[in-house]
């Protein structure tokens, strides 16, 4: 173990084990990209340390994600509600995106992040954001107001059974079962 792992007991690391769908050297690697994000005069205490979003962004498997911005936001626990994690936060990001993670978790996660106005449904305002995120919004790849109206209603119409215009949590759960494509694709590599 290196310098900055060094600092994890392994008591916590254990703890952390227990706790999430990690491995020891998943765990180890996790403490060292954390404590390569904080700047040099924190490292001593980095339990205690949140590290801004914008850092976390910089990271290659989330600057490449579309989703970027949520997915910080949904894992921070910050009360300032600004995304920041502290590295428990980042340990809970990379369990639930782990290859170990059920298919449970990942789905409350992924709905999480596709909640976009955070009210327990997918609306379609949240449908038109997941599919700007996946298009991309600019005037050459966005979708006409037709095409995206038509998409948005075919999406309704596969995935909300109870046909009251959002998808709920389990409605969500549902379509995902029935992907078995989305468990491999929900994730980040550490």
């Amino acid at each position: 173990m290196g310098n900055s792992s060094s600092q994890l007991s392994k008591q916590l690391i254990n703890e952390y084990q227990e706790l999430t769908f990690l491995t020891k050297q998943e765990i180890i690697l996790a403490y060292k990209r954390f404590s390569e994000l904080a700047q040099k005069e924190h490292r001593s205490n980095i339990e205690s340390l949140r590290i801004p979003k914008e850092r976390f962004l910089t990271l290659p498997e989330l600057k490449a994600n579309p989703f970027n911005d949520r997915i910080c936001t949904v894992f921070s626990t910050s009360e300032q509600e600004d995304g920041s994690m502290s590295f428990e936060d980042f340990l809970d990001m990379l369990s639930a995106f782990s290859e170990s993670a059920t298919l449970e978790v990942k789905s409350h996660y992924a709905f999480r992040i596709f909640d976009f106005d955070a009210d327990g449904a997918l609306n379609e305002s949240d449908l038109e954001h997941l599919v700007n995120k996946l298009t991309g919004d600019k005037e050459d790849t966005k979708l006409s107001n037709s095409e995206m109206r038509q998409l948005i209603a075919n999406i309704l119409e596969e995935s909300d059974i109870d046909k009251d215009g959002t998808i709920n949590h389990s409605e969500f759960q549902h379509v995902i079962s029935r992907s078995p494509d989305f468990v491999s694709s929900f994730k980040i590599m550490l």
